[in-house]
């Protein structure tokens, strides 16, 4: 196979660009890297492409290798022909692959192999070509009767004969291909009450009696479902009619008008029902399961990126208030910065509801600090802290608004040993309530703390292959960090571990350059750095700022290797450093239109791509791109959820997006769900085509369970709302 003809039949990408891809990437280059800086290369492919596209190479090149490792094995024991060499080759999965190469695997002892000691084979032969019009089948077997190899009877050299062929059947390449397929598309999976008396079983109730076709059950059925075996109160099967499935299994094997006709179906059968069902029943199993963790793992993924891209509060004094009953509330004060200024335990929740006096100390900290912000924690107790601090801040002379902020992971983080590092004096609660006050002021540099699995945004994420979830929402993490830059005099090494071609060793060894020789003033400093060689300093150059260097470029995402063009751009219309520190480029775009882009290029020396991000980034230098998104939505006040009813229309913000709709935060503590039906008037695909974590979005209200503690919301226009009722 031809990988690169064969990835670039798949992707919609140029064949020069895929070639320049896959040399990109065995050079050592990070996807974020060739993203940002080889767009020409690539033909503006973007993170997630590229992530896809390295991926699918992986794979591809696994699978040749695996060819010739099969292709050597076969070799070896002299059984390669023409037939199989010619299936190797237009395998195009591996376990096609795998199919190829059962029958010349070393097996472990079975009822074939067994027969085949006996000195039965002979007489599989014999049967299997249905070619003897005469006598029977146990006339065929009287001559292999032979009581020193442990064969009795005619019978028994029949039954050891139809075993070798049963397995012949069941190693058959192409039969196994044939019969995936089907399965695939005409397979049921079913399930039942394993003990439909345990109370456990209430969880699975909906799985007491189902099934679904194997083509249409959705992701997050089939995690569920495995949980509930896995638990052991759910029996799985799965089913597909055996006549159909072993008159397939007979083309080509079973043939007409001989004495041994009957029993070659027998062995068919046979082979079919202990051999093949059970080994393609658990090859279905284990595709479904691949498949939804797959679903999983992207929907975390697509998840986790706008939570963590979420806009930052900037430069806002943060409370941070982490709600409990028992212990109280811890209050933590930062300033613009993220750097506490305060820190205390107030009592406004039950059991102790000194309620006067928490507002006292808060006051007191809100007018001392200069207090903007408040960023409560969404956990246990979250409903009557809110409550409680819509309350305060129309005591308060200052403009106070609040926010309820997930608080996912804010336990992991505060328990863990980066935490323990950070505040050493701090107890796990107080460490939670800076957290949460530092994650509404700048949500990435507070979540990269965080094991992304335990930021809860995703759905039966314990259920996934662990290193493939890392794999995925590692590279997440690491896109989202070098999209928004890093402050290399300020990042903490949990934020420089993600920039592109930095690890742990280098990170610790720009923290400690940093310490002994104070602040970097130039990125061609960090060659200074132990162990930072030029290919990492290429690789992470463009994506670390320094705010106040002695060169503007270093605080914008030129790379470094395009500083000679940048600057010759800049004298090409008479610009300075201060200008472009001072905001007067406005210009610069329509004066490029005037002289000609393409007399620019040649002047600069820069490609297209790359001039077009020169002169944005110059244009707004030290500029974050999470600024130019909708900023969270800030609240003055607070609803319960008795206050809600039917056709109330509300605002409120994504909090989760699953497989089978959305959970919205519509400030009644606990988030209402929008159904996938209710999404739009029109067909939606998957709600992750409509709706990302973090964004606001205008719900209405179609169902209040007081009882259930549930909502239901819609994001249907009115009309269409009405129209649906009248077709009901």
């Amino acid at each position: 196979m031809d990988v690169i003809k064969k990835i670039t039949s798949e992707f919609d990408i140029r064949p020069a660009h895929v070639e320049n891809i896959v040399k990109l990437i065995d050079e050592g280059n990070t996807i974020p890297f060739i993203a940002r800086y080889r767009k020409e290369m690539t033909g503006h492919c973007d993170d997630q492409v590229l992530r896809e596209f390295s991926d699918r190479l992986k794979y591809l090149r696994n699978l040749e290798k695996r060819k010739e490792e099969v292709s050597a094995a076969i070799e070896e024991q002299g059984k390669m022909s023409e037939e199989i060499s010619a299936a190797l080759s237009s395998a195009e999965t591996l376990s096609e692959v795998e199919d190829i190469y059962r029958p010349f695997k070393q097996k472990r002892k079975t009822r074939a192999t067994v027969a085949i000691a006996k000195g039965l084979e002979p007489l599989a032969d014999i049967i299997m070509r249905q070619d003897v019009k005469t006598g029977t089948v146990y006339d065929l077997a009287r001559p292999f009767v032979n009581a020193e190899l442990g064969v009795n009877s005619e019978q028994e050299a029949v039954d050891g004969a139809k075993d070798i062929i049963a397995e012949r059947v069941s190693d058959d390449a192409e039969i196994r291909k044939k019969l995936r397929r089907i399965f695939l598309k005409n397979a049921f999976i079913s399930t039942k009450l394993a003990k439909p008396e345990d109370e456990g079983s209430k969880t699975y109730e909906m799985y007491s009696d189902f099934s679904e076709g194997v083509s249409e059950i959705k992701s997050h059925r089939v995690l569920a479902i495995n949980r509930g075996e896995a638990e052991g109160f759910l029996k799985v099967k799965i089913s597909l009619d055996k006549d159909f499935a072993v008159r397939v299994c007979s083309v080509g094997v079973v043939k007409e008008g001989s004495v041994t006709t009957a029993t070659v179906k027998e062995a068919v059968q046979d082979g079919y029902e202990r051999l093949i069902c059970p080994s393609i029943e658990r090859e279905i199993r284990a595709f479904l399961t691949d498949n939804a963790g797959e679903q999983g793992i992207k929907m975390f993924a697509s998840n986790l990126k706008p939570l963590l891209m979420q806009p930052p509060v900037k430069d806002k004094v943060t409370l941070g208030l982490d709600p409990a009953y028992r212990t109280g509330c811890k209050i933590a004060v930062v300033d613009g910065t993220g750097k506490v200024l305060a820190k205390t335990v107030v009592y406004p929740t039950p059991p102790q509801s000194k309620t006067e006096e928490a507002k006292k100390v808060l006051l007191g900290l809100i007018e001392k600090y200069n207090v903007d912000v408040i960023s409560i924690g969404n956990g246990t107790a979250s409903k009557e802290s809110e409550i409680f601090v819509a309350e305060l801040i129309k005591e308060t002379s200052r403009p106070v608004s609040y926010m309820v902020v997930s608080e996912a992971g804010a336990s992991v983080y505060s328990a863990s040993k980066l935490g323990a590092e950070e505040f050493p004096d701090y107890d796990v609660s107080e460490r939670s309530a800076v957290s949460i006050a530092r994650r509404l002021q700048d949500p990435l540099a507070e979540l990269i703390k965080i094991d992304p699995k335990s930021i809860g945004v995703g759905q039966y994420q314990h259920d996934m292959p662990a290193a493939r979830l890392d794999e995925v929402l590692g590279g997440v993490v690491e896109d989202c960090v070098n999209a928004v830059g890093v402050d290399l005099n300020t990042a903490s090494p949990s934020l420089l571990k993600y920039v592109s071609g930095l690890n742990g060793g280098i990170v610790k060894n720009i923290v400690a350059y940093r310490d002994e020789h104070g602040k970097f003033t130039a990125r061609k400093e960090l060659l200074k750095v132990p162990k930072l060689g030029e290919k990492a300093y290429e690789q992470c150059a463009g994506f670390l700022r320094i705010s106040d260097g002695k060169n503007i470029l270093d605080n914008t995402g030129v790379h470094p290797e395009s500083y000679g063009g940048a600057e010759k751009l800049l004298s090409l219309f008479g610009y300075t450093d201060e200008d472009v520190r001072l905001g007067n480029l406005s210009e610069l775009p329509e004066k490029i239109k005037k002289l000609g882009e393409s007399k620019v290029i040649e002047y600069t020396g820069l490609d297209s791509s790359t001039l077009k991000d020169v002169v944005s980034e110059l244009l707004k230098p030290g500029r974050d791109v999470r600024d130019s998104l909708p900023q969270p939505m800030l609240r003055s006040d607070v609803m319960d959820m008795k206050d809600l009813a039917v056709g109330m229309e509300l605002t409120g913000t994504v909090r989760n997006v699953i497989d089978f709709g959305a959970f919205v935060d519509i400030g009644v503590h606990q988030d209402g769900l929008v159904h996938i039906s209710e999404l739009s008037d029109g067909y939606v695909r998957h709600p992750s085509d409509v709706l990302k974590v973090g964004q606001v979005v205008k719900v209405r209200v179609i169902g209040v369970d007081l009882k259930k503690n549930r909502i239901a919301l819609s994001m249907k226009s009115p009309a269409a709302a009405a129209k649906k009722a009248k077709a009901e």
